[in-house]
Parts: C-alpha cells; structure tokens; sequence
C-alpha cells in the first residue's frame, strides 16, 4: 500500500493530536504532578497585598526586626528588645510547600520575648514563615523562608 502526501498529512496530525492528549491525560490524573495553589482563596489574598507591603516597609522601619533560632526545644521566634512583648498581638502561619497537610497558624500570645515552636510540630525542610503582627496600633509584617 502507498501512502500519498493527503494520508500523510492525515496521519501526522492525528499522532500530534494523540500526543498532546497524552499529556494532557497524563497530567490530570497522575498525582505526581498535583500542585495546589498556595492558598484556596488566591484572589482575596491578592486583594490585601497591599496591605502586606505596607506592613513589611513598617518593619523595615524598626531598628531591629524579629530573629529566629532554631534549637533542641523547636524554632524560636524573638521579637525586637525595644518593645514591650506583652502588648504584642497578632498571628503566625507556617507553611510548609511540599505538604499542605503540614500548615499550620498559631495566635501570638507572648508571656516571654519569644516564641517557641516545639520540635514536634515541625518536620525537616523548607519552610516559609510569616508573622503579622501589631503592637501599639502599628502593624509589622515578617518574612522568612527557612530551612529547618
């Protein structure tokens, strides 16, 4: 049998076809490639960026920002020497990019200069901290991805 240039044509748009449905087959089922957005409500987050960028140029501002440190009880979080933790208020969200299941956020409720986040909570690897918080009317806003 002779194939002529029209059943040529014919045939290669259909291998191209079933190519690319492949693929596209392939990347919906496949769990491997499942990759979620950071958060299920992207739009209204992005909404309030704004507000974010204002708070990060604020603690930009202090003379000394928020530190951390990991140790054998977990990861601590000091807040700055020069304000009076006790009226510190707000939230922190660790999330973890590899596991969503392993996000978690944690009210601020300081009865020390720091926070600890115990040992257990937190498993080896990338993680991308995020404290808001707000002390004497002012809101802050802190950024760090670790390593842990």
């Amino acid at each position: 049998m002779k194939i002529n240039w029209g059943t040529g044509i014919v045939l290669a748009f259909i291998g191209f076809i079933s190519f690319i449905m492949y693929f596209v087959v392939t990347m919906n089922i496949d769990s491997e490639y499942d990759h979620e957005l950071v958060t299920e409500d992207y739009y209204a987050e992005e909404l309030q960026y704004q507000n974010d960028i204002d708070k990060l140029i604020n603690a930009k501002n202090l003379t000394e920002n928020i530190s951390y440190k990991r140790t054998t009880e977990g990861l601590v979080i000091y807040f700055p020497s020069n304000v009076d933790y006790k009226k510190v208020t707000g939230k922190m969200f660790l999330y973890r990019p590899s596991n969503k299941q392993l996000d978690f956020d944690t009210a601020i409720s300081l009865s020390n200069p720091y926070l600890l986040i115990p040992d257990k909570r937190l498993v080896d690897g990338r993680w991308n901290i995020k404290v808001d918080w707000q002390y004497n009317g002012q809101s802050y806003l802190y950024k760090e991805t670790i390593n842990y």
